[in-house]
Order: C-alpha cells, then sequence, then structure tokens
C-alpha cells in the first residue's frame, strides 16, 4: 500500500510540475553558426545535433581502425569551420566557455573529451573544413609524415 502511494504522490508532483511549466520553452545555448564553406555544412543543423558524435566515432573507427582517411566527418574539418574568435581575433580554445563544443557540451552537462588529444583551434592553414586529418599533437605534420614519424620511432 505504502508503494502505491508514493506512486500516486510522485506522479502528482510530476503533473503539477508539468502544469507549472506549460508553454515554457527550454532556452538553447548561445551558439555562433558556423561560417560558410561554399554555401553547406556535411549535414543540415538538425540532423548534426542529433547526430555529430556517431558521425564522429564512425570517422575514428574508419580511420583508425580501418585506416580510411576521409575528411568528410574529420574532428579537424569541424574545427576549422566552428571556429570562435575571441576579442584578439584568435580562435578560442577549448579552455574557453566561448568555445563552440563547449557551449552545447555545458549546456548539456556533457564532458567534451576530443582536445585531450587533438586541437581545439584549427592549425595555420585551415582555412577550409576540406582538409586532411591529422591528430593535433602531430606537430603540424601531414597524416603519411606524422605515421612515418611515428613507426621510426618504435622500430628503435
Amino acid at each position: 500500500m505504502a508503494i502505491l502511494i508514493t506512486l500516486v504522490v510522485v506522479f502528482a508532483i510530476s503533473a503539477l510540475m508539468r502544469l507549472a511549466n506549460a508553454g515554457e520553452v527550454a532556452p538553447e545555448p548561445d551558439m555562433t553558426t558556423a561560417r560558410s564553406l561554399s554555401d553547406h555544412c556535411v549535414a543540415d543543423t538538425g540532423f548534426m545535433r542529433r547526430n555529430h558524435m556517431k558521425m564522429l566515432i564512425h570517422q575514428r573507427r574508419e580511420t583508425v581502425h580501418e585506416g580510411i582517411r576521409t575528411t568528410r566527418f574529420s574532428l579537424k574539418g569541424c574545427i576549422a569551420c566552428h571556429a570562435v574568435p575571441g576579442d584578439d581575433g584568435k580562435p578560442v580554445t577549448i579552455a574557453s566557455p566561448q568555445h563552440f563544443c563547449r557551449t552545447c557540451h555545458d549546456f548539456a552537462a556533457v564532458k567534451v573529451d576530443c582536445f585531450e588529444c587533438h586541437a581545439s583551434v584549427p592549425e595555420k592553414g585551415d582555412s577550409e573544413a576540406r582538409v586532411s586529418v591529422s591528430h593535433g599533437n602531430a606537430g603540424g605534420q601531414g597524416d603519411v609524415a606524422a605515421l612515418a614519424d611515428y613507426l621510426g620511432r618504435v622500430k628503435r
């Protein structure tokens, strides 16, 4: 009987809360828009908001596990397109709450861990999203040069 009373109370409280919040719309995070690259992105905004993590995971799997390197859903391409300039005109890093990724991730209370390995700002010369994929810690080298450097160190 106590369980039934508890369920009724919980249901009543949730119904009252819904009525109190009726008509209110949850605020959206304050996001800057991506700069236009040939007037298109890799997918429409709604799709990317729902699926960006799936696209990044797919890209990572193809790149890391299968050796297929494309730029369509590359993190480097996203950063090149969605860079947010700071007061000094330079792109802000992930340390800034203005960083494009952080605006949504902070709003949703989701940790951004991509930038523990990858650069959170475009590397010099990355003026387009259609650039080769490389890790932020690869010293700006191309993928082939970074891989050759790594293999050279491993063989020693």
